[in-house]
């Protein structure tokens, strides 16, 4: 069976901290990511009408756009880090309390689990994998 697959990236500069981090990534610091996603017609549907898996503009307009509002130029903060309250004694606002340490394979688990599914909500589009790249040499991928 032949299948169609689509991705898109986004970027967006934020920072955390990883906790327990044996290494300097413990310190508050940050990185301007790349996120791919990966997108294909959970129906098994090769294409649209069009000749499309979807519009990219769907992928900017429900993922990019969710970047954007959520995570882009904010403070990833998990929400059992010991320095959460001190932060948003600080700056409440540009902090964005996560469920997780957020490593970058945390941040794309929530992506394809999470975000994607609810932003995908009644939709055939599904997001199966998510590849984050923290710098030009590191990068992790969560799929389905």
């Amino acid at each position: 069976m032949t299948s169609f697959k689509v991705s898109r990236y986004h970027d967006i500069s934020c920072g955390h901290r990883v906790v327990g981090h044996e290494h300097k990534c413990r310190f508050l610091h940050g990185h301007n990511y790349r996120i791919h996603f990966h997108c294909r017609n959970k129906l098994n549907k090769s294409l649209d009408d069009v000749g499309r898996v979807v519009d990219f503009s769907i992928i900017n307009s429900k993922l990019c756009e969710w970047l954007e509002s959520h995570w882009d130029h904010r403070m990833l903060i998990w929400n059992e880090d010991p320095m959460l309250l001190s932060l948003q004694q600080l700056d409440k606002t540009s902090i964005a309390v996560v469920p997780f340490n957020p490593t970058a394979e945390n941040l794309a688990k929530h992506l394809v689990e999470v975000v994607a599914p609810e932003q995908f909500n009644n939709s055939d589009i599904e997001i199966y994998q998510v590849d984050i790249e923290e710098t030009r040499k590191c990068s992790a991928s969560y799929s389905l």
